[in-house]
């Protein structure tokens, strides 16, 4: 789980990196120097006393204790991070190195403006400063608030954003608070950045890293990586980066039976049995191996460790400099990522178990080819950047408890082909396909300029092609979709995201390098589109608006004359939604001295609206997101000490709120208006030359401003006067925390001629709510709070480095997400069946105890 030094050629990585170089270089030199010195007259050998000393070191209490400057790009030019009016945090490719960072999960945790939900490897939903509502991440929802970037690309689909290994990484940005006017809708909360380290045509460098690790109540893992940088002239240079990663499982899928209720209808008196008919299945359904029967189906899916993940992967990049002015970089990425089994366990089995009956996978293919080409125009730097990205997942999830649960509460019965009673329980197979395509062009001014500039333009196109099937074995053909077998229900939809804008900001200095003002905006046009079908047979609920029961009241009764959609039956619905607008910024910047700067932003973010598959709805509408801040970026004791902050109020107006309504269709509705006040800010301090501690911190109070009601007008606003309200005026918003922060301390020594280290990292994250529903929140129940606490320790010299860690030294479970895998007051319902005191409600946590030791070299 765990990453090896990047290899970067830049500051004391490149020392490291091009120690066999200097040593080759210095060599040849020197006996160049012997060879001249030979042939010439020899100067007479200085007396001991005249002889030069060697320069001694100063004992480690006299040599200056600093901290490093971090240069970023989050305002789409490069600039030190003290300099930036904007709630930044950045973990750099040492900090990522040092605290073990291979993947989304690992540096979320040091990142306390981020929140997140998520249900397995490349599904996380993300949010950040509060703005949530939980609910996201259905192929029919609302698009993210929050962008990933890599380098200049968007990389976040619906489901989530790209879970990119972590490796040969120059730094994570988190940005936080409302980002429209530079990155546009996928920004309306924040944005987080993973910049690349780019092939450097200054010299050879290459590394790579082993290692093994131990997980508690789980099994062994193992990261493998590697990079190479190769210059191929003085002009072009390559690097190509490698990684296959093993994570050890730790849920354990129990073997376990389900017995499903047998009801029997008398159709005559109590005292005639004659008349009795059973109308439910009644039988046994188990994940042991064993032989089937009618009235006992076995499906052998009992495992311990099932949840293992594999991930492999490779990026190639190269570089060109055309001249001085001009350079091209193409980059080409690729990885595969194969998880088995699920990432949540049931209380009711045990603590990281679960029952579950049917195929539980997920492989997240994805490949991206981007391009970026930067130049000069006279003074004026010019960035045109390209991606697209091709992302295909293939789920197979179980679905068993939708059907045990309605046949316990509600009958939910099916048959076969004979009409005979079957095991009503379902598994999900579904195949999502994205193709996502991106330009952007800016220009630049000057940065040393009194008055200065960044403009550009933009355009995205995201396409999504969803199929999701629903299936019970034996199902009857009558009952079937047409031409899928086995299958209840299908979900064949394509769904287009089109968005255009441009984009500038612009900065004077009233006061050169002290008081500088900067205004933004943003106009954008945005174009989205879901088409296609869903529902069930004609023959299993014949009455239904949509699905097959819909094709046959548009083209007739008879299957032949359906025009098809994708191999589905026929189109059932073609929706668009189209809107343009403007976002704004205006940000005043007060240097009081070179050190010390505080400022004070308005902003806005938005999230385009978009369309409800069910006929009955309407639209959902735009939301939007007003940002009120003033910040401090300060620096003391010559840069030993640097203390960030700032304190904001944003409004949330009319945000969207997805839920699970009728039949698993999710349903979008404009919840409301919520506000949130809050507190971020971050500590460093090189204590000493060889200690150094951070701390970050943020404090949210996220809130409804009205009352939710959980219905809106005919127009699609919200209504808020009700007797009843789902969720009060007052009501916390979901999955953000009140308080979320982190401390690390990092102690530098020597052992001899070796470097050594010892390190100790915290995580808090407090105690959420899971949902923004009053009744389904007392259903799932709080997210409980959690610390974790990591440790470290190793030894390096020259180009090798090995250390030993122990992540989540004490175990401790964390909640992260809660979940059930139907409607909460059906799969949730408590004191309903034995075994169930609570219902079926499901916890996603985080990895247990791991133990690991890691080598790492670079030449």
């Amino acid at each position: 789980m765990h990453r090896r030094k990047p290899g970067s050629t830049r500051g004391s990585r490149r020392t490291l990196s091009r120690l066999p170089l200097a040593a080759a270089i210095y060599l040849a030199v020197s006996a160049t120097a012997y060879a001249q010195d030979a042939a010439a007259p020899q100067a007479p050998t200085p007396a001991p006393q005249e002889q030069a000393q060697p320069t001694q070191a100063p004992p480690a209490s006299q040599r200056t204790a600093t901290l490093e400057a971090v240069t970023v790009t989050a305002q789409k030019r490069s600039e030190n991070l003290q300099k930036v009016p904007i709630s930044l945090q950045v973990l750099g490719a040492e900090k990522l190195d040092e605290l073990n960072v291979t993947d989304f999960d690992d540096y979320v945790r040091f990142l306390p403006s981020v929140s997140y939900q998520t249900f397995g490897p490349g599904f996380a939903q993300i949010y950040m400063r509060g703005v949530a509502s939980g609910g996201d991440g259905n192929h029919s929802g609302s698009l993210p608030s929050v962008g990933v970037y890599l380098d200049e690309q968007p990389v976040t689909t619906i489901q989530g954003p790209l879970d990119l290994h972590i490796y040969d990484v120059e730094r994570v940005e988190s940005l936080a608070g409302p980002q429209g006017t530079l990155y546009g809708a996928s920004a309306q909360a924040g944005a987080l950045r993973i910049i690349t380290n780019k092939p450097d045509t200054s010299g050879f460098a290459s590394g790579y890293g082993v290692e093994v690790n131990s997980v508690s109540h789980g099994g062994i893992g193992h990261v493998l990586e590697g990079f190479v940088n190769i210059p191929l002239t003085e002009a072009a240079a390559i690097r190509l980066v490698g990684w296959n990663q093993h994570d050890a499982g730790y849920i354990d899928n129990k073997p376990g039976d389900r017995q499903f209720p047998v009801r029997i209808d008398d159709g005559g008196t109590p005292a005639d049995p004659s008349d009795d008919v059973q109308t439910s299945w009644g039988g046994v359904l188990t994940n042991r191996n064993c032989a089937s029967t009618d009235q006992l189906v076995c499906t052998g899916r009992a495992e311990d460790d099932y949840n293992d993940v594999d991930t492999t992967g490779a990026r190639l990049a190269l570089k060109v400099d055309l001249n001085d002015n001009w350079s091209i970089t193409p980059t080409i990425m690729g990885q595969n990522a194969v998880a088995n089994g699920n990432f949540a366990f049931d209380e009711n089995v045990g603590d990281l178990a679960l029952n579950h009956f049917y195929k539980e996978r997920s492989e997240d293919r994805w490949w991206q080819a981007a391009l970026t080409v930067e130049g000069k125009i006279g003074n004026f730097d010019l960035t045109y950047a390209y991606a697209h990205l091709k992302r295909n997942d293939d789920v197979d999830s179980d679905y068993n408890d939708y059907g045990f649960w309605y046949d316990t509460l509600y009958y939910y019965n099916a048959y076969d082909a004979n009409d005979n009673l079957i095991n009503p329980s379902q598994y999900i197979q579904g195949k999502d396909r994205y193709k996502k395509d991106s330009h952007e062009l800016r220009l630049a001014s000057p940065s040393e300029n009194r008055f200065r500039f960044v403009t550009g333009l933009f355009w995205e196109t995201q396409k999504h092609d969803i199929q999701q099937r629903y299936l019970i074995d034996g199902f009857g053909p009558q009952y079937s979709i047409k031409d899928w077998p086995n299958t209840i229900w299908l979900t064949k939809q394509e769904r287009e995201d089109h968005d255009e804008a441009v984009f500038g900001e612009m900065s004077y200095d009233f006061i050169p390098d002290v008081l500088i003002g900067t205004i933004g905006g943003r106009h954008f046009r945005s174009d989205n589109s879901l088409k296609g079908f869903f529902g069930f047979s004609a023959g299993w609920v014949p009455s239904s608006s949509y699905g097959e029961a819909y094709c046959a009241s548009v083209y007739g009764d008879d299957p032949a004359n359906w025009p098809p959609f994708n191999g589905a039956p026929c189109e059932v619905f073609d929706k668009r939604v189209k809107e343009s607008g403007n976002l704004g910024k205006a940000n005043l910047t007060w240097q009081i001295t070179p050190t010390k700067m505080i400022y004070g932003t308005w902003s806005e973010g938005y999230r385009p609206g978009g369309i409800n598959r069910r006929g009955t709805l309407p639209p959902y509408l735009s939301d939007y997101l007003t940002n009120y801040e003033l910040g401090w970026k300060t620096s003391w004791a010559e840069n030993r000490f640097t203390f960030n902050g700032s304190v904001f109020h944003q409004e949330w107006e009319d945000f969207q709120f997805s839920i699970l309504g009728a039949n698993g269709l999710t349903e979008i509705k404009n919840a409301n208006q919520a506000s949130i006040d809050g507190l971020e800010m971050d500590v460093n301090w090189a204590a000493t030359y060889n200690l150094q501690l951070s701390l970050g911190a943020a404090f949210y109070d996220a809130k409804l401003t009205e009352n939710y009601c959980g219905f809106t007008d005919a127009d699609g606003n919200p209504v808020t006067d009700c007797a009843a309200p789902e969720a009060p005026d007052g009501t916390q918003l979901p999955v953000t925390p009140k308080f979320k922060g982190n401390t690390i301390a990092r102690y530098n020594f020597n052992v001899g001629s070796l470097d050594a280290f010892v390190q100790g990292a915290v995580v808090h994250v407090g105690e959420r709510k899971s949902d923004l529903r009053l009744l389904e929140r007392d259903i799932l129940g709080d997210l409980d709070a959690y610390t974790t606490a990591d440790l470290s320790a190793g030894i390096s010299k020259n180009s090798w480095s090995l250390s030993f860690y122990v992540n989540n030294l004490f175990d401790e479970r964390a909640d992260i997400s809660r979940f059930t895998n139907c409607a909460e007051t059906v799969c949730g319902a408590s004191g309903v069946v034995p075994g169930y005191p609570n219902g079926q409600v499901y916890t996603v946590t985080n990895q247990p105890r791991t133990f690991g030791i890691k080598w790492s070299q670079e030449f």
